[in-house]
């Protein structure tokens, strides 16, 4: 069963009775997940492309190329600069992604015990950041440019870290409790 179905089925009903909520429309559940990917080298534009295909790859969606707001000199960037890549994820794609990272790509990393449960940012939303795009199984090390992080958000209708929390625990994230 995909992970939308069990949430539609499983998860909203019983959520709304261990929260306590009366109306359906108010049981927290995912608006969005944005990943983003931050490129270090922009003077090669190899290390960009890499970024986008790899993010292409993991989240099966085309990134959009993010530009640099400003101009800061001591890091030679000027207004326009490309300097990562980031896609957002709604609906179905965003529960099938956060299927694959919990159940594939955060058990896949090495000594791992679990996310902590404070990085919720006060209003029920959670950001992870992963060190490197090597713990997906679609990326080949051979492919790579250059080893690169990124950050993955996801985004909630909950109105705190509580619900927050007992949301993406209802769902299956691997907390370290």
């Amino acid at each position: 069963m995909l992970l939308h179905e069990k949430y539609v089925k499983e998860i909203a009903p019983r959520l709304k009775d261990e929260l306590g909520i009366t109306n359906v429309m108010q049981v927290p559940r995912v608006v969005k997940v944005v990943v983003n990917m931050g490129v270090g080298d922009k003077d090669n534009p190899k290390v960009l492309e890499g970024a986008v295909q790899n993010l292409t790859k993991m989240t099966g969606q085309r990134p959009v190329v993010t530009k640099a707001k400003k101009s800061i000199s001591d890091f030679k960037l000027v207004i326009g600069d490309p300097i990562g890549c980031r896609v957002t994820l709604r609906g179905e794609r965003a529960y099938e992604f956060l299927n694959r990272l919990f159940n594939v790509v955060l058990p896949g990393i090495r000594d791992f015990r679990g996310l902590s449960a404070s990085a919720f940012d006060g209003r029920g939303n959670y950001t992870v950041g992963l060190s490197e795009q090597l713990t997906f199984p679609e990326i080949e090390y051979n492919e790579i440019v250059k080893t690169q992080g990124m950050d993955i958000t996801i985004v909630t209708t909950a109105r705190d870290d509580r619900e927050g929390y007992v949301l993406l625990k209802a769902l299956g994230f691997p907390f370290n409790d």
